[in-house]
């Protein structure tokens, strides 16, 4: 503990000030709940986390943020966040998953450029897919959301940014190393063709080529991966009409299994191997009638298509995605107090599914086709500078399902310059594509028996919180308190517990709810440096076969603490995390010859520690650091490693990290026009 606590005295960060937007980027950035955050005066040190102005409670993280860890992709950039927990699903595939509200990340819906994306058999990858150096910022809205982007957030949204063709022109270089061999390289830039035309291209490559099997298991910790992609955007603003587009296309392998050179050869080894290629675009159109009023008009258009080719021992699976969406909204406010936003939306998605799963006796050969047009409306009333109400209500109708209807309100109130006071209040559905989203349960012995007529899942989500800045001195204390309920009217449950060596899909038939509470402090001790600590307690129940049981790997709390230090002028940068993770339930496990259990009924808490320095130069940085510093792992994380052929072979019975401590440096380059 002297050792931590010199190095969290060692840390820090920067202020908050008001509302944040990217430095050197002229343009808006819309919070999830429609509110536009514009450009403001900010201080000598910048905050990369701060709280938006909106109604909904979404949390604005800049690049700067995203700059006090290695951040590689997505999933890594919520190393720092105490909202929103990233996990690997299983021990053998590298797919990661992402909590929110002590929920699975299946209920977050996903945005890029406040576009739905990333959805089917693109989730368990979907937070490698988007490199770290591509993103200007994120924005994480918790509970109910606007209706604008559709049905489906339950628990909240993440919208990712990216960075603009019409930014200050700007290159940049990113090169990481890491001790594992993964090395990656990301490139960007943008041009000003014109006074209107403006493009950019990102570029992205990463390979880790190395077996590491530190327990012995004879299984590689983590699978070996080569992953390429290209992102070309282009943008025209004119007074009144604004068009963007972009094209991204990304190949990925994995190669995991036994192929670690430190076990010894088998003649029959089990392997895996995944390969995923997806192409993906989209176009918005805008134009603006009044600017006074900001009456517009708005057309987006998107499409991708994914095609994935897994191996799993001897099972095999394959699966074409084709996803098609349109949306077409009109925005008007009436004058300071009433405001109105309207329009329609069409989703289409297609599957494609074959595969054969040996030990299960199962040949899938599926074609299943969803599409859902949608119209909502949308009214903000507000009074004054102190109290807020926007109501949203929508109708799509699945050639599935049938109709449904989505209502959603939030309320805020701002009773003097100390308080902000939240409330939301709204339904989320969405629509399960079983083997698509969870084909990485593949990876074991388990039979796979999918209950037929699965129903569309359907939720409540009720949250309260509150958002104290509390003057001490010339500084601000800064304290958020939440609170969040869910409570699933339908849900598909995956059925860990009725048969130890079975996993079942099936329809909820009981109860299923989650309850989060959440506080956070954040204080700037002196110039330049900040702590922030953060608490979350989970309850998260669900019925599996008629008993409501505590659900199976998820932490039921979890503690953060994060500082940042950067002296002087900011040459230098020191940031420190600690995660302390609690523990919670496992599957029920059944009984060995010797009596014993296959495992432990319950998994105890464990503490992470992060590190990272950061260098500054006038047009470069150099970063070095450490992941997992205090090096806990899962001990043996893959059931029956020694006869992956039998049906006790599991590897997702996964609560904990996989590999040890980690070390990496890297360099950033970057060349701003100012």
């Amino acid at each position: 503990m002297k050792l931590l606590a010199s190095l969290i005295f060692l840390s820090a960060s920067v202020s908050v000030h008001a509302q944040v937007t990217e430095s050197g980027d002229s343009s808006n950035v819309k919070t999830l709940d429609g509110n536009t955050v514009g450009e403001v005066t900010i201080s000598a040190h910048q905050s990369g986390r701060a709280k938006t102005s909106g109604l909904g409670n979404t949390e604005f993280i800049s690049s700067k943020e995203l700059l006090r860890a290695a951040c590689c992709n997505l999933g890594e950039s919520f190393t720092t966040n105490p909202s929103v927990d990233v996990n690997y699903a299983d021990a053998t595939t590298g797919a990661q998953q992402i909590k929110l509200l002590g929920l699975s990340g299946t209920y977050v819906q996903m945005l890029t450029e406040n576009i739905p994306n990333y959805r089917g058999v693109a989730s368990p990858y979907a937070l490698s897919y988007i490199p770290g150096p591509w993103m200007q910022s994120i924005q994480v809205s918790k509970g109910a959301s606007s209706v604008k982007n559709g049905y489906e957030s339950i628990t909240g949204q993440i919208n990712v940014e990216f960075k603009k063709p019409q930014a200050t022109p700007f290159a940049d270089a990113n090169l990481y190393y890491n001790t594992m061999g993964k090395l990656e390289a990301n490139l960007g830039a943008n041009l000003q063709l014109s006074q209107r035309w403006s493009t950019a291209l990102l570029g992205h490559y990463e390979i880790l080529n190395k077996a590491h099997d530190d327990n012995g298991d004879g299984f590689v910790d983590m699978p070996k991966i080569r992953q390429g992609s290209l992102l070309s955007r282009w943008a025209w603003m004119s007074d009144n009409y604004v068009f963007q587009a972009s094209v991204k296309g990304l190949k990925e392998h994995r190669e995991g299994g036994q192929i670690s050179h430190h076990s010894p050869l088998t003649t029959h080894p089990y392997l895996i191997d995944i390969t995923n290629e997806r192409y993906e675009a989209f176009t918005k159109n805008a134009y603006i009638f009044n600017k006074e009023r900001m009456t517009n008009v708005a057309l987006i258009l998107s499409g991708s298509t994914h095609h994935e080719n897994a191996t799993y021992g001897h099972q095999l699976y394959r699966v074409d995605q084709r996803n098609g969406y349109a949306s077409l909204m009109f925005e008007t406010d009436f004058n300071e107090h009433h405001s109105l936003s309207t329009g329609f939306s069409l989703n289409h998605d297609y599957f494609d599914q074959r595969g054969q799963l040996e030990h299960c006796g199962l040949d899938i050969d599926e074609r299943d086709d969803e599409t859902t047009p949608g119209i909502y409306a949308q009214y903000t009333y507000k009074i004054g500078e102190k109290f807020v109400v926007m109501s949203g209500l929508r109708w799509d109708h699945s050639n599935i399902y049938g109709g449904f209807v989505t209502p959603r309100m939030h309320l805020k109130y701002v009773p003097n310059d100390i308080v902000t006071l939240r409330g939301s209040i709204g339904k989320g559905y969405r629509t399960n594509h079983v083997l698509a989203e969870n084909n990485y349960l593949l990876a074991s012995g388990r039979q796979i028996i999918i209950d037929p007529d699965l129903e569309q899942e359907e939720a409540w989500n009720m949250g309260i919180s509150a958002a104290l800045n509390i003057p001490i001195g010339n500084k601000t204390l800064e304290i958020n308190a939440e609170y969040y309920y869910t409570n699933f009217l339908h849900q598909m449950i995956v059925d860990l517990d009725s048969d130890p060596h079975a996993i079942h899909f099936t329809n909820l038939n009981g109860d299923s709810y989650s309850h989060t509470w959440q506080i956070e402090a954040t204080y700037p001790f002196f110039q330049g440096f900040s702590l922030t600590a953060t608490y979350r307690r989970t309850n998260v129940k669900t019925t599996y076969s008629g008993v409501l049981q505590e659900k199976p790997l998820t932490n039921n709390y979890k503690g953060l603490f994060t500082a940042s230090y950067a002296p002087g002028l900011g040459k230098w940068q020191f940031d420190v995390t600690l995660q302390l993770n609690g523990g919670g339930r496992m599957p029920t496990p059944y009984t060995i010859s010797d009596g014993s259990l296959s495992w432990d009924e319950r998994y105890k808490g464990y503490e992470q520690l992060n590190a990272q320095i950061t260098r500054f130069f006038r047009h470069w940085s150099i970063y070095a650091g450490g992941e997992n510093i205090t090096g806990f792992k899962q001990k043996n994380p893959i059931i029956g490693a020694n006869d992956p052929w039998g049906q006790n072979f599991d590897s997702t019975m996964i609560w904990g990290p996989l590999h040890g401590a980690i070390y990496y440096i890297g360099v950033r380059l970057n060349w701003n026009k100012i």
